[in-house]
């Protein structure tokens, strides 16, 4: 599995962003897919996660209010859309498909196996 991830870049405060995450080669119709996010000399963090019916999400609890986790398993594409954005979010956003086929999503990086090169988003005051 390919992930490529897009949609990152500089917006201002209070401002939306969409991000994308392009899945090829094995499909992903059955795995669960996240995105976390990464500053510069902190850890990955858990930001949200779709399952792979599409149906059940879960959120970051401190981001909930302004993200919206989608997917379309005919383009094999996730979405997360994050409005509202604040200073706190710069970051790098990886998006990211679990190893294993169905379950619940989980919030944990070692629940993933496959994952995207990453796009910065940058939120500026």
């Amino acid at each position: 599995v390919q992930l490529q991830a897009s949609g990152g870049g500089l917006v201002q405060a209070g401002g939306s962003l969409r991000l994308s995450c392009a899945a090829s080669g094995r499909t992903v119709s059955k795995k669960n897919m996240a995105w976390f996010r990464q500053v510069s000399g902190k850890e990955r963090e858990f930001v949200a996660a779709v399952g792979w019916s599409g149906d059940r999400k879960k959120y970051e609890d401190s981001l909930k209010d302004r993200l919206t986790i989608s997917r379309d398993s005919a383009k094999s594409t996730v979405y997360l859309q994050m409005d509202s954005l604040e200073v706190e979010d710069t970051a790098v956003y990886y998006c990211a498909a679990a190893g294993a086929d169905y379950g619940p999503p989980s919030r944990s990086v070692s629940a993933y196996d496959y994952w995207g090169q990453g796009t910065l988003v940058t939120v500026s005051s």
